[in-house]
Formats: C-alpha cells, sequence, structure tokens
C-alpha cells in the first residue's frame, strides 16, 4: 500500500527513524536504489533549496528528477489534479507537489497510485522539518527536553515545527502578533500529538518570553509568498518581532539559530545573528539533500 507524506503528522510514528535513515545516507553516499527511479516534481511556486536538493537526491540515489510548473502541463491550462494524478501515477514512481493551496495537495494525493510527498503548501513545510530536525539532532544529539523557541509569523513553518517538537517531545514556544498564530487545528493536533510525548506548547505574544532559556531560536520571514500585497503592513507590525543580538541574550548561552531560507536580512533577522557563530542556516540548508534523500527512500526503495 502506497504511503503519502502531505503533512509532519504523517510521520508522527518515524519521524525519529527517517532522521536516522537521513544521516546514515549523509554518512554512506554508496546507499543507492538497486534500480532507477523516477520522481516527478510539481512546483507551482519558485524554489531554489527544495528543487535543487530534491534532483541531487534523486541523482545521488540511483534515480532521476523531472522538474514540472505549470505551463509545462495541462494542470495549468485546464486537465484537473485527479486526470494529472492518475496519468503521472503510469510513468513516475513518487510525485512532489510544491503548491499555493493544500487541498490541491490532498487531491493529488488522493488520486495517485504512487507515494506524494508534500513540497510546501499555504498550510505546512513537511520536508523542511525533517531537515530541521535533523540539524538539531546533529547539533543538540537529542530531540527530547530540548526548548524552541519561534518567533514571527504563525504560517507553514510554524505549523510544521509544532507538529514536529510535539511528535519528537521537544517544547516549543511560538511568539506571534495578535490574529497572526499558527493554524488552530494545527495547534490542536498538536497539543494532541504532546499528550503522548510530554512536550510543552505555547502560544504567546512576547519574543523575549519566548527566548527565555531556549536551546533553538527560529524565525522565517514575515511576508510568504502570495502575501506580497500586505508587505508593508507585515513589516510594521513585525517590527518587535526581529531576531537580534539583544533578543537572542535571553537564550541559554549554547544555543542554536535556525531559518528555513530565504532570508530577509534586516527584517525577520539581523546579519549578526544569521552570520553568527549560532547559527547553522548552512548546515540546515545542506541537510535539505540528506533528509529528502531519507524519506524518498524509507517511501519507494
Amino acid at each position: 500500500m502506497k504511503r503519502d507524506i502531505l503533512s509532519v503528522a504523517d510521520m508522527e510514528n518515524d519521524l525519529c527513524e527517517i532522521i536516522d535513515t537521513s544521516i546514515k545516507l549523509k554518512k554512506d553516499k554508496t546507499i543507492k536504489f538497486s534500480d532507477k527511479k523516477i520522481l516527478g516534481m510539481i512546483f507551482e511556486k519558485p524554489s531554489t533549496r527544495t528543487r535543487i536538493s530534491l534532483e541531487a537526491a534523486m541523482e545521488q540515489l540511483n534515480g532521476h528528477a523531472i522538474y514540472l510548473s505549470p505551463k509545462d502541463m495541462h494542470l495549468g491550462d485546464g486537465e484537473t489534479i485527479a486526470d494529472t494524478a492518475r496519468v503521472m501515477s503510469k510513468f513516475v514512481d513518487i510525485i512532489s507537489y510544491r503548491a499555493f493551496d493544500y487541498r490541491n495537495v490532498r487531491e493529488l494525493a488522493k488520486y495517485a497510485t504512487v507515494p506524494v510527498l508534500n513540497a510546501l503548501d499555504n498550510l505546512e513545510h513537511p520536508m523542511q522539518i525533517v531537515a530541521d530536525f535533523m540539524t538539531i539532532m546533529e547539533k543538540k544529539h537529542r530531540l527530547e527536553n530540548l526548548k524552541m523557541a519561534y518567533i514571527g509569523d504563525g504560517n507553514n513553518m510554524a505549523n510544521s515545527l509544532l507538529l514536529g517538537a510535539a511528535i519528537t517531545g521537544m517544547d516549543i514556544s511560538v511568539a506571534c502578533p495578535e490574529h497572526h498564530e499558527p493554524d488552530q487545528d494545527i495547534i490542536h493536533k498538536a497539543k494532541d500529538l504532546a499528550l503522548k510525548t510530554g512536550s510543552r506548547i505555547e502560544i504567546i505574544r512576547d519574543p523575549r518570553t519566548a527566548v527565555d532559556s531556549a536551546d533553538v531560536i527560529y524565525t522565517d520571514v514575515w511576508v510568504s509568498m502570495g502575501e506580497e500585497n500586505e508587505k508593508a503592513q507585515k513589516e510594521k507590525l513585525f517590527n518587535g518581532y526581529q531576531v537580534n543580538q539583544e533578543l537572542a541574550d535571553f537564550s541559554d548561552q549554547n544555543y542554536i539559530f535556525m531559518h528555513c531560507l530565504p532570508a530577509r536580512r534586516g527584517l525577520e533577522v539581523t546579519d549578526e545573528i544569521i552570520d553568527g557563530i549560532h547559527s547553522v542556516v548552512f548546515d540546515e540548508a545542506e541537510n535539505r539533500l540528506y533528509s529528502e534523500k531519507g524519506v524518498i527512500y524509507k517511501l519507494i526503495s
């Protein structure tokens, strides 16, 4: 039976196992598919890390990736998602979909007969979470009983981090302005998962309270793709949510700083932080390659 990863919650039972596999594949680059596998990649949004890492992952695993934007497909001019899923399933072994609307990712998965990976939508970014928690494991050597502080917009990254933290037993404090909280259904799901692992979850307003004694500080852009018309308003609203040295001083002295990138330097984070000794953002970006190898190898090897 095929398996899809559309949400971080779809890895509830084996996220740590997938991370371990990813670390193994990073150390041993001789591990490959026994026969050629094909990944079909649908990209409605532009990408640097996701596209390059998925293509490189498939090449390193003895596979191949096919890049498809809406203008390359009839999906962009009237063919249904269901028909696209049925046809692509005849040609490829696995599909990734980077979409504006999470409902479209689920629609594709419903009709595809091969595994579907959510490569980012407006609700979650599951593949980023595998890379993030892999990086934390490498740097901190554990996930349980750490504290993560997320500062900024309650967007798809905040949603995903809540679920990842809840699954792994990590505490998480999300600091965001009123009316910019993470998705309420995601919060409820994360709290349900946290009951099993002992993770503590809080959504608060004050960034200083959030970063107090934090082992990990995480932020993301204030204006996501598709929100360009809100740019001036959001930049003004989030002015007090910048990760800078003054804020970071409240965290644990051995904290690590993370960002999924691309970063808007001078807005959500200062150069001093992102280029500083606590930043692991480029190791985090590198791990997009190995974490995606881990996920793909787990699903179709």
